[in-house]
């Protein structure tokens, strides 16, 4: 690998650990709703918290409202980083057949029989007298079909279908893109800019109009209102950096992003104050606070995701560019598999602790010790699994094969 490439696969180890450490930490946070008395009743807010733990610690509520802002846009901007590459090389069809099979199918497998195994603790939490029947007929009734996480996976599939379709249409739009991405790192200031500009215009408005937290489902396809085009912006910036490749520009281990990357930590750390400040000033009743907060808080939403996103970015370039271990490789390799099942052990460990007396963080440590190992391990299995399974298939063609 160069040292951009493995910079960035091991920002792929990082961030599924702390997809996991996210996760794991929902049951315990200190702005945790009360739990609901039926799992069949209006809002549904275990869907966000499936476990409710009487054990509560406010450093989650920071941990968790730090990742909340920068984590999912920065996995579109990282899904991103590659899609020029195939595109190019595989054309519009396979690429976006392959985007189908590698992402449509585990979403579907997923929320089929994944998401109700999950979600079965929150009914078993909920329920005087559960049964598996039971959970079933309420299952069956909600107006939506719980899909969890893998709520990233459609909305991947729909950009990288959409990628597809440009490059169908314009196929030199890959050369522009890396002009785009040269000219931003002649000038990353400017860059900068225009990518604060249009991240603000994808998110503010909506946000404005919809509240920050609001959530629609239709069928096991949900989404966050006020993120979409914000999620669109990062996954095409991140289309753009690809095209001009990972090894030079704004993501070469010596590129103007890791030469600044103190004044990165800085804004990021800043602009996350700013934003927390303001939002906790209109998260008791967003319509009724003050529209100035209002504002405040739209504004300095997608300036925090943006320079949180970078600071992570920035880190492992400077730090890790030159550090190459078996744990991380294997963690990057298993990124995917492990983003795919690690809700059902995460939920399952968090409601098997409920009854004891543990505090929060020593509850969290287990949970996310017991998700990472066991989702990791699974992946693993798995991956040799389906690999033996393709070799074993190559070998009986070439043996059956006229000779």
């Amino acid at each position: 690998m160069t040292k951009s490439s493995l910079a960035l696969s091991n920002l792929r180890a990082v961030v599924i650990v702390i997809v996991l450490a996210f996760h794991s930490a929902l049951a315990y946070l200190a702005s945790a709703p009360a739990q609901q008395s039926g799992f069949e009743q209006p809002p549904y807010s275990w869907q966000a918290f499936p476990i409710v733990d009487g054990h509560r610690w406010i450093g989650f509520d920071v941990f968790c409202a730090w990742q909340d802002v920068s984590l999912m846009a920065l996995m579109f901007f990282l899904s991103g980083l590659l899609t020029a590459g195939s595109l190019n090389r595989k054309g519009s069809r396979a690429y976006c057949s392959g985007r189908l099979t590698r992402i449509g199918i585990p979403f579907a497998l997923v929320v089929l029989f994944l998401s109700p195994l999950s979600f079965y603790p929150a009914y078993l939490a909920r329920t005087a007298e559960p049964s598996v029947l039971n959970y079933w007929h309420e299952w069956l009734a909600l107006p939506f079909w719980p899909a969890g996480p893998e709520w990233f996976l459609w909305q991947l599939l729909v950009l990288n279908l959409l990628a597809g379709a440009v490059y169908a249409i314009w196929p030199a739009c890959i050369d522009w893109f890396a002009r785009f991405a040269a000219e931003a790192a002649r000038k990353p200031l400017k860059y900068g800019a225009w990518f604060a500009a249009a991240s603000v215009l994808a998110y503010a408005p909506l946000a404005l109009g919809f509240t920050p937290w609001r959530w629609a489902a239709a069928g096991p396809f949900s989404l966050q209102l006020c993120r979409p085009l914000l999620y669109l912006v990062y996954f095409f910036g991140g289309v753009a950096l690809g095209s001009y490749g990972i090894d030079r520009g704004l993501l070469s281990v010596d590129g103007p992003l890791v030469r600044n990357w103190r004044a990165v930590t800085a804004a990021a750390v800043t602009m996350f104050l700013v934003w927390a400040a303001f939002t906790s000033l209109t998260r008791p009743d967003w319509n009724a606070a003050p529209l100035a907060f209002r504002i405040i808080a739209s504004l300095t939403f997608p300036l925090a995701c943006a320079s949180g996103g970078l600071f992570l970015i920035a880190s492992c370039l400077r730090f890790t560019c030159s550090v190459r271990l078996a744990t991380l490789d294997s963690l990057s390799g298993n990124a995917y598999g492990m983003y795919l099942i690690h809700y059902a052990f995460v939920v399952w460990l968090q409601y098997l602790l409920l009854p004891t007396g543990l505090n929060a963080a020593t509850k969290f440590a287990i949970v996310l010790a017991g998700a990472l190992s066991l989702s990791w391990s699974t992946s693993v299995v798995f991956a040799r699994a389906l690999a033996a399974t393709q070799v074993f298939a190559v070998r009986r063609t070439v043996a059956s094969a006229p000779r």
